[in-house]
């Protein structure tokens, strides 16, 4: 075992904190999507909806209003469930006729 002083100029040391660096990034960027759950549910807000089905927001209201997609309203604040989500676009799937 060798007694050499370690200090920030370090190649070893470089190293390791650019590696570190490097894992928090990806930590962050895991992170970034990632919504918690309630009961195993994760919700949405309208604009997340809006950017997923490429419509605008005012197009959801209008869906809200015709009945035509689920929703919660807490306030003024309107969430709509993941899975309410993905079971409305596979109802009006239409498969290829050709």
């Amino acid at each position: 075992m060798s007694n050499e002083i370690m200090t920030r100029q370090t190649e070893r040391l470089k190293r390791f904190f650019g590696s570190l660096d490097r894992i928090l990034d990806k930590i962050e960027t895991a992170l970034t999507g990632c919504k918690p759950t309630l009961n195993g549910e994760r919700f949405l807000t309208d604009q997340e909806v809006s950017d997923r089905l490429k419509v605008s927001r005012r197009t959801l209201q209008d869906y809200r209003t015709a009945g035509k997609i689920p929703y919660i309203q807490l306030g003024g604040k309107v969430l709509y469930r993941e899975s309410d989500i993905q079971k409305m676009l596979e109802e009006n799937y239409r498969k290829a006729w050709q």
